[in-house]
């Protein structure tokens, strides 16, 4: 059969009635599943509520936290949806705003468990680091868009059994082998990191707003080598605005939890330094970055224009959140 009379068999076969209607019922199907696609990404969109820290009796120092610690951990792959980082479905073209939250959120779940294990489970420098906070740190380091072999979501349930392992030791009268230093030093280790991740995103979302801003290595001693403009314009790209958002509403729900959870492990230390209430000031300050977002979309508008600008409200109160907690470490310090 020559390739003329092939193809227009095959056009006429097309063109056939039949197959009109399997074509029309295919695209029907596809269309259903893209708007169910988009129905569950919506749904999948919710961000977790703050919950309040429940109540228990006879506590020792660091379970608060370290259960808290595993509830953040957990919301990440248990939350509508499950982890949604590295999927690899079409919602993921489009559903940009929940992976920077869980983002935001990985990013503190980093930082306390290097916190707690490196300085909060040690008597001092030379002292044994514990071994299940050893396996803890990196697995919640492993590559945070890995979808197979091994999957992302595989690599931190081991680290959240590991966390579960170490507050068993930890609350384990009989075992007592964990161990948690409520001092003001290690509080203030781990406040010194928020210190700088609140600094950060707080000068992202300052930048959704084009603006020009002094160049601060211009001047310095590395910069006589390589001069450089004394100004700089930044200004966070249009597809971006809402990603630097949701990942501050993250970090700040997830610090708004662990935070929660410290003023009860290390009230003491904060009676003795006259800083609860400071500290209690920060908390609030971060309780009100997860106010109820009742626009559909993250609004952009320019400084005192007619529009809102959700990012410059965020970073009102992750700055009032940072100047807080900068009081707070000085009277840590000197208090």
């Amino acid at each position: 059969m020559s390739n003329e009379k092939f193809s227009e068999k095959m056009g006429d076969a097309m063109l056939d009635p039949r197959h009109n209607r399997i074509w029309k019922g295919v695209l029907w199907l596809l269309g259903l599943l893209l708007l169910v696609d988009v129905l569950l990404s919506w749904y999948w969109s919710q961000e977790p509520d703050l919950r309040e820290l429940p109540s228990r009796e006879n506590v020792v120092a660091g379970e608060t936290i370290a259960r808290e610690l595993i509830f953040v951990s957990d919301t990440l792959l248990s939350k509508p949806g499950g982890y949604l980082s590295n999927d690899i479905l079409p919602h993921r073209l489009w559903m940009d705003n929940m992976p920077a939250w869980e983002y935001g959120v990985l990013v503190q779940v980093r930082d306390f468990t290097r916190v707690l294990r490196r300085d909060m489970s040690r008597s001092q420098s030379q002292s044994q680091e514990d071994r299940d906070l050893a396996i803890a740190e990196p697995q919640f380091n492993f590559d945070a868009q890995s979808w197979a072999m091994p999957a992302t979501e595989s690599e931190y349930r081991r680290g959240i059994k590991a966390l579960q392992s170490y507050l068993d030791r930890l609350t384990d009268a009989n075992e007592g082998d964990g161990k948690f230093y409520a001092r003001a030093d290690n509080l203030n280790y781990w406040l010194n990191e928020v210190q700088s991740r609140l600094g950060s995103l707080s000068l992202k979302l300052s930048q959704s707003v084009g603006r020009s801003e002094l160049n601060m290595d211009v001047g310095s001693a590395e910069s006589v080598a390589k001069p450089g403009n004394e100004e700089d314009f930044v200004k966070t790209p249009w597809l971006k605005i809402d990603d630097a958002f949701y990942e501050a509403r993250g970090a700040t729900w997830a610090l708004t939890q662990l935070m929660r959870a410290a003023e009860v492990d290390f009230a003491e230390v904060l009676r003795k330094k006259n800083a609860t209430v400071s500290f209690r000031q920060m908390v609030r300050e971060l309780e009100a970055t997860q106010e109820t977002l009742w626009s559909p979309l993250i609004l952009n508008g320019d400084g005192f224009g007619m529009l809102a600008n959700h990012s410059l409200v965020m970073a009102n109160y992750v700055s009032r959140a940072n100047a807080a907690l900068v009081d707070l470490r000085k009277l840590l310090q000197e208090g």
